[in-house]
């Protein structure tokens, strides 16, 4: 079959590799649609993570499909089934799975490789965060389920109450995502990014305001401008660079939230004025992946409608054409592409 291959920096392949074939407890979807995502380009621009991959390996992460195999052992699931599969599975065992805090367990079972026509799916993934795709919900909204729970755990853990302003920094997918949902809640979002496009898109999404970071001098003043000259209630940094999560801290009130939301390269550091941080009450978070919780909340989100959720993705093309998508996303030309493998 042919497969999307992560060798180092910026250096991807297209190659043949052998199909897939399931082992106890394991099945083998054909894939339907692959979503690009904001961590894949970093992957792909970094040439490593921290947490999900080794090198070289299949690449991607986001994606729905068809059972065509199943392995032995298998009882609720069934070849044809329209599925989708979070990328990883907690171990449910461990001290941090046990304090329910899943997306700490120290054992999760990664899963990447949706750039490719067909994905085997592990034993504790089927177990714990495969899902059945709702009969009206199209393949490139379910494949969204993963960056979308992601958004939903990062909401749960920011403090967030209804009628909060609420600063987004970054105008990416998941950015937007957080614009949409916040919104959706009764949030009055402000959200800042640099493209003039995913800005509107922002506008379509609920936004009460958006600010182009190339035309602002100062994002914590502008912010407080708009927030009675205290700040954001919460604050949200979707970008993964460190000067962006040190404005994200001066942008937030007296006793604001500030969730750290974007990766950063390894090893990066950042300052912190101790004097804010403790006279003014400040909670920071940093806050990583999602739970089976949000993974099944996220597809329901999606299954519901209430929300457009395809103004994210800005096209449709072969998995042929997957290394132009990462230097058109690299451009910032397109948000999210739904890749068709087959």
């Amino acid at each position: 079959m042919l497969a999307a291959l992560l060798y180092g920096q910026e250096d991807l392949r297209l190659e043949q590799v052998a199909e897939p074939t399931p082992a106890a407890g394991e099945v083998v979807l054909q894939v339907a649609v692959a979503t690009t995502c904001g961590t894949d380009l970093k992957v792909w621009r970094r040439g490593n993570h921290a947490k999900m991959l080794q090198l070289p390996t299949l690449f991607g992460h986001e994606a729905s499909g068809q059972i065509v195999a199943v392995g032995e052992g298998i009882k609720n699931w069934q070849v044809g089934d329209r599925v989708v599969a979070n990328n990883s599975a907690p171990c449910m065992k461990c001290f941090f799975c046990q304090h329910q805090e899943y997306s700490l367990c120290p054992h999760l079972t990664w899963n990447n490789g949706t750039f490719a026509e067909y994905l085997k799916i592990p034993a504790p993934i089927v177990q714990h965060n495969m899902l059945h795709i709702p009969n009206k919900l199209p393949y490139e909204l379910a494949a969204m389920t993963e960056p979308l729970a992601c958004v939903l755990h990062g909401i749960s853990r920011s403090n967030v109450q209804q009628g909060d302003n609420i600063v987004v920094l970054g105008d990416g997918a998941i950015g937007l995502m957080f614009v949409a949902v916040l919104a959706q809640q009764g949030c009055c979002v402000l959200l800042f990014g640099g493209n003039p496009q995913r800005l509107e898109i922002g506008q379509k999404l609920g936004t009460a305001k958006t600010f182009n970071y190339k035309e602002v001098r100062d994002t914590p003043s502008v912010v407080k401008e708009h927030t009675a000259g205290w700040g954001a209630d919460v604050v949200i940094e979707a970008t993964g660079v460190p000067t962006v999560w040190e404005s994200a801290i001066a942008c937030a009130r007296p006793g604001g939230t500030v969730n750290l939301f974007g990766g950063c390269p390894r090893d990066t550091t950042i300052k912190v004025n101790t004097e804010q941080l403790h006279y003014s009450e400040l909670t920071l978070k940093g806050v990583f992946h999602n739970t089976p919780k949000y993974v099944r909340a996220a597809l329901a989100l999606l299954a519901s409608r209430v929300i457009p959720f395809e103004l994210l993705i800005s096209e449709q093309r072969p998995l042929s054409d997957l290394k132009q998508v990462f230097q058109d996303m690299k451009a910032r030309q397109v948000i999210k592409v739904a890749i068709a493998p087959s």
